[in-house]
């Protein structure tokens, strides 16, 4: 079985983000970058599908400038077999990626496509869903728990009202949850060995696809700070507050 995981190159989510100061965009100037960390689930999950005996290969693949290729050696080392960029410098959205996606799945064939839900920055939730209808597959998404059986996969997933489990025919594309499973660490022997895994490098022009885009960015502003809290002295208090000046009750 082959697993194709696509992963983002996104703000690592500890640093505190800088909006520009012209509000055009994030201010991503010696800011720590780190794989899209729903992303990161996705390839704990396809390196435990291959330690189990069900995967034979893992491939890893992003799209953008020669930047992301770091992230791509970071999922290289935490156990994918190799790794592929499409090389582009513009900004995509949610379609364009999906069908750079879809070329890239009819050229590798994989057995499954396991992607993180949304990305951390444009948190849009929709290029797994997409993808699932340009190659005409089964989707599971928001997955909690993953069970391969012959050419079945039964995904666990997060529903408003609890759980839900669905049974899917493979080749299938499955989207991670935060509760799927806990990524590894890459270790030093494997972040070497990394170095010498392929890395192939195709341009998103190669694969006919067009990256005009009819979204626009019209400004981007930081969340409004939040007032400090204050104390008070009964219940009483607070109902009344609560009444008067939060006005819930």
């Amino acid at each position: 079985m082959k697993i194709l995981v696509p992963i983002k190159r996104a703000i690592d989510y500890n640093v505190k983000v800088r909006v520009k100061s012209d509000n055009s965009g994030v201010d991503l100037t010696n800011t720590k970058m780190a794989i899209n960390p729903f992303c990161e689930i996705a390839v704990e999950e396809a390196i435990r599908l291959k330690e189990k005996g069900i995967a034979t290969e893992v491939v890893a693949v992003s799209i953008g400038d020669k930047s992301c290729q770091e992230q791509i050696r970071t999922a290289l080392a935490l156990g994918a077999d190799r790794g592929l960029q499409i090389d582009t410098s513009e900004t995509l959205d949610s379609l364009q990626v999906a069908k750079l996606l879809h070329r890239v799945v009819e050229q590798e064939a994989p057995d499954l496509v396991i992607l993180g839900k949304q990305s951390i920055d444009s948190d849009n939730n929709q290029t797994g869903q997409m993808l699932a209808a340009l190659c005409g597959m089964p989707q599971g998404t928001f997955a909690s728990v993953i069970n391969i059986t012959d050419k079945q996969i039964q995904v666990t997933r997060e529903v408003d009202g609890g759980l839900q489990t669905i049974e899917l025919t493979l080749p299938a594309v499955v989207t991670t949850d935060l509760r799927l499973n806990e990524p590894r660490y890459a270790s030093l022997p494997n972040i070497m060995k990394a170095k010498r895994k392929p890395l192939d490098v195709k341009s998103a022009d190669d694969f006919g696809v067009n990256l005009s885009t009819k979204l626009k960015t019209l400004r981007v502003e930081a969340p409004s700070q939040r007032a400090g809290g204050i104390k008070v002295s009964d219940v009483t208090e607070l109902v009344n507050k609560l009444k008067t000046e939060a006005k819930v009750i």
